[in-house]
């Protein structure tokens, strides 16, 4: 009894030894998103952890602007970041000011702009530029993002229509919520936003891409932190997330993986 009970012991001890062993292994890997992978990359964190044995803990916010929690923001507060996952353009510019580091941007994701209406309500005709022209002019009200295809629509897409002066009393700017929230509260007849930032919000129906004349592709990128205490495994996470194992999920969320080069 004594030696069952002294081997059950030591065997019990090499369990909890391993266990240590394998916790102090682990990594926490944080990340600040904005809202255009956010979808697919909710769904994909689980199984980076199971294959990892790291932690993640994500942060939200726009790519760029002074609300709260955009991304520029929480960096200029000196939170804490491993991952960086937002508008290409928007990481270039945290690249120029020493907040990412250069050499390890990966361009993940295409991100095409959308229409939503409220669940329920008639979809209009947007299947070519003319045809859009006359939904956003016999609509109430108009909303849109703060972030990249906000900036598009607001600043290019009402010009080429011809219709900003008229877009100016009945069209906003929706800052940090998802356009797609406002409307199925009710508040906006007609959202546009990337697809994937619509698709995840109950209440909406997606009415389809902007005409491929009008379309305006935006891509989201990840890189690492200069501030980060985990590169290798913020790396990790990058290359995961441009693996042929997350496409599926990826195009799930109405993106287009773009194939790694390196």
């Amino acid at each position: 009894m004594r030696i069952s009970a002294t081997i059950r012991s030591l065997a019990l001890g090499f369990v909890a030894a391993l266990s240590l062993a394998g916790s102090a292994g682990a990594a926490e890997v944080r990340v600040m998103i904005s809202g255009g992978l956010t979808a697919a990359f909710n769904a994909l964190v689980p199984e980076f952890e199971r294959q990892t044995g790291n932690k993640v803990i994500t942060s939200y916010g726009p790519s760029m602007g002074t609300t709260t929690n955009a991304i520029p923001m929480r960096l200029d507060r000196g939170e804490p970041a491993d991952v960086l996952i937002l508008v290409g353009y928007a990481l270039e510019d945290l690249i120029k000011k020493g907040k990412a580091s250069a050499d390890s941007r990966v361009d993940l994701v295409k991100s095409p702009i959308g229409i939503c209406v409220k669940s329920g309500a008639p979809k209009p005709d947007i299947s070519s530029s003319e045809s859009l022209k006359r939904a956003l002019l016999a609509a109430k009200t108009v909303a849109y993002s703060d972030s990249a295809s906000g900036v598009y629509v607001s600043t290019e897409m009402f010009q080429k229509l011809g219709i900003a002066d008229a877009m100016k009393d009945k069209a906003r700017k929706i800052p940090a919520t998802p356009v797609a929230e406002i409307v199925a509260h009710g508040e906006a007849e007609i959202g546009m936003q990337q697809l994937s930032e619509m698709l995840p919000v109950a209440g909406v129906d997606i009415v389809g891409p902007l005409p491929a004349d009008l379309q305006k592709i935006t891509i989201f990128s990840a890189g690492i932190a200069t501030v980060s205490k985990e590169p290798d495994a913020a790396k990790a996470l990058i290359k995961f997330l441009g693996s042929p194992a997350a496409t599926p999920t990826i195009i799930k969320s109405g993106l287009e993986p773009i194939p790694a080069t390196k």
